[in-house]
């Protein structure tokens, strides 16, 4: 890194690629570090799930618009880094037909496209579907493949002049006078810079960051499982239609599905104990959706930490806090020049950085419009490439490990 940058952004998952990529476009000086490879946090050990807003819809209304907003423009925009399946919300003998209906109506009430179908019309559309299935609707789901999206957001960004430097830990912040004066990186890096404006883009981690300014930012971070199975010929996403519960959502990818997901509260995202319960409920629950992944040979299992932000969080198992997503100024909390993006979820990311972006720009007197979600990634259209960039920026990650050929790094 040749000098100091204007704009640091710590954390190279998908929001924090996000904030360079749309800074970079709008000619902001600006690097990005991040303490392992990229996407290596939450946005890589995800179950991948391209939300329709749907899931949300009859609880959060703004949070679901945000979602179908930005599920179509990543299908304009992302290319190879998404797939487009649809999806299904199942309802099962058993299941609450109110439930069902309400959310039906709140989907249609938001702007996501809805099909309703009887059960023989789902078991059509989803080989495999369960017996129980007594109804569903379609709504427009797809598949998010992280490594990639990480890839083509920082390579974008390097093209457009930005400098994007994982395995570069921040080792300290050193706040002066109510004000940020200088972050210490280590590794590839290894030297203390003075950026105009810092943002905390770490997820999961956001408090770690503060704590160095000594500011507190509030995260309520929850584990939750995802175990790959081998699976063939599912097509749409499955997501139960109840209220949101362990082993209710099913991700298809090719010759694999990725069955999700438990929610249990973590102190530290480093540091966390996992279950074997969690692995049983999750296929049990999943099973009752499609049968066949009860017995179906397990590819890879692996755990992943929600960047939840709710400072006053008790809930036992953090399902009730909002998704959509919150940027702090941490001016307030004497450190001028610190911004922390938090929440959110992974189909939202570019939103989340264009929220940023437009507050930065407002303090440095960047007029430039924000102008990601028209430009299509670098690469998108070449599935080849970015599994060459996911390797070269260390981002390959379990989330996408079956579809992503990222070859090895010399």
């Amino acid at each position: 890194m040749s000098g100091d940058p204007t704009v640091l952004v710590i954390g190279g998952g998908a929001t924090g690629t996000g904030v360079a990529r749309d800074l970079s476009m709008r000619g902001v000086d600006v690097a990005l570090v991040d303490r392992g490879g990229l996407g290596s946090g939450t946005s890589g050990r995800s179950h991948g799930l391209l939300h329709s807003g749907a899931r949300y819809a009859e609880a959060d209304a703004e949070g679901a618009r945000e979602c179908i907003e930005e599920n179509r423009t990543l299908r304009s925009i992302a290319g190879a880094c998404v797939r487009d399946t649809g999806g299904l919300f199942v309802r099962l003998d058993g299941d609450d037909p109110d439930y069902f209906e309400e959310k039906l109506a709140a989907c249609e009430a938001v702007g996501i496209e809805t099909e309703r179908l009887d059960g023989d019309a789902a078991r059509e559309a989803a080989p495999g579907l369960a017996d129980e299935v007594e109804a569903a609707f379609r709504v427009p789901d797809g598949v998010i493949y992280p490594s990639r999206l990480v890839a083509a957001n920082a390579a974008d960004a390097e093209r457009r002049g930005a400098s994007v430097h994982p395995h570069a830990p921040v080792e300290d912040v050193t706040v002066r006078d109510g004000e940020v004066a200088s972050v210490s990186v280590g590794g590839s890096v290894d030297a203390t810079l003075s950026p105009d404006v810092v943002v905390n883009a770490t997820g999961a981690w956001a408090d770690s960051i503060a704590e160095l300014a000594g500011v507190e930012v509030g995260m309520a971070p929850s584990r939750g499982v995802m175990v790959s199975v081998e699976y063939e010929g599912l097509g749409p996403a499955l997501n139960r239609c109840r209220d949101p519960d362990d082993g209710d959502i099913v991700v298809p990818h090719d010759g694999e599905v990725v069955l999700g997901t438990t929610s249990v509260p973590v102190s530290d995202p480093d540091d966390y104990e996992t279950g074997d319960w969690e692995v049983e409920r999750s296929v049990e629950e999943c099973a009752a959706m499609l049968p066949a992944v009860a017995d179906a040979p397990t590819v890879r299992t692996w755990w992943g930490v929600r960047p939840l932000y709710e400072p006053d969080e008790a809930v036992s198992d953090r399902r009730g806090i909002s998704r959509g997503f919150t940027l702090l100024d941490h001016e307030r909390d004497g450190a001028d020049g610190l911004y922390s993006v938090v929440g959110g979820k992974l189909t939202t990311y570019r939103q989340m950085a264009e929220t940023t972006a437009d507050r930065v720009c407002d303090r440095l007197g960047v007029e430039a419009a924000c102008e990601t979600a028209d430009e299509p990634l670098a690469h998108a259209g070449d599935p080849e490439r970015l599994d060459e960039l996911v390797a070269e920026y260390g981002g390959a990650n379990p989330t996408d490990a079956d579809v992503v050929d990222a070859p090895a790094d010399d």
